[in-house]
């Protein structure tokens, strides 16, 4: 807006920056997963894409099923892909567990762990933002649920305010289901996991499991349910089905304000470019008029890609 010191916002500076995955699915070396999606190509190509940005957020976290049958060497090939891409870009990387990872191998090879199949439970401090990893899954079901023992823990964890406040990242998200029948994958006792939530430093739930994105709340809580980076399911057929397809994979950006939390879905993948302005032009362009911008951004649309010689 013309009038305006150039990059003002009415904002203040973004506390926290989390890069939020879901639903890799791992699968065996060389394979496919449904014969048909690279999960390896995918995840590889998304860090490539992102590396790119320059940006730099604090965290990475993965909301589950990062192995599609919970094979071991899933595991150590989707650490090997992550850490140096996280490394390279200073992000730690928190792991949660899906309804098809298995407890044992999820341990022993993300978490260099030999506490077998007990529940994947873990408190993570982010530069003061504190973010709970919370294991939803019920070994051989698609359903999720959260045990007395699990509340009790986490009632002890959210007694002491993070001086940041918190985020609760899981599996199974607590919002309704779009897919039937509903009771096959949803988060059971909702209204119990509210209750735990009411009234603590809980600024948001991260969640996956659907391989779509959707946002709902609970509690008052906002809830963000990352797509998959594998495939995504297709809402877009008759009630009662599933459809499964090799497009729309993306992942969520998650900044932290002292007053909100905002949640951005980013698409995996090459698509064409209708204009491209640098972070200088964006710099100068944001002393002009509107008029002004449209006419230089029509310019910069006539100019012809630049070709490589």
């Amino acid at each position: 807006m013309k009038g305006l010191p150039a990059m003002t916002s009415q904002h203040p500076p973004v506390e926290h920056f989390i890069l939020h995955l879901s639903d890799t699915h791992f699968v065996g070396d060389s394979e496919l997963l449904h014969g048909a999606i690279d999960s390896d190509a995918n995840l590889e190509r998304l860090f490539e894409d992102f590396a790119r940005t320059q940006a730099r957020p604090e965290a990475i976290v993965f909301t589950g099923d990062l192995a599609d049958t919970g094979r071991e060497d899933a595991y150590r090939r989707l650490r090997a892909l992550v850490e140096p891409a996280a490394a390279a870009i200073g992000a730690r990387v928190i792991w949660v567990m899906g309804n098809h990872d298995t407890r044992t191998p999820f341990r022993k090879h993300l978490l260099d762990s030999d506490a077998g199949e007990e529940s994947v439970d873990m408190v993570h401090d982010v530069n003061g933002l504190r973010i709970i990893a919370l294991d939803s899954t019920v070994p051989g079901e698609h359903y999720g649920e959260i045990t007395d023992a699990q509340y009790a823990w986490l009632a002890e964890v959210l007694a002491t305010p993070a001086p940041h406040g918190t985020l609760i990242a899981l599996h199974h998200p607590p919002v309704p289901s779009l897919l039937e029948p509903i009771s096959f994958v949803e988060l059971r006792d909702q209204q119990r996991f509210a209750q735990a939530i009411s009234g603590t430093d809980v600024r948001g739930v991260l969640g996956g499991h659907l391989h779509f994105n959707t946002f709902s709340e609970i509690g008052g809580v906002p809830v963000s349910v990352a797509s998959a980076t594998c495939y995504t399911q297709d809402l877009n057929v008759p009630a009662g089905g599933m459809r499964g397809r090799d497009g729309a994979q993306g992942f969520n950006l998650v900044h932290l304000y002292d007053d909100r939390v905002m949640h951005t879905v980013v698409p995996i993948g090459e698509f064409s470019t209708v204009y491209e302005i640098t972070a200088e032009q964006m710099l100068a362009w944001s002393e002009l008029s509107l008029d002004e911008v449209s006419e230089e951004m029509a310019r910069t649309a006539d100019q012809p890609e630049p070709t490589s010689v």
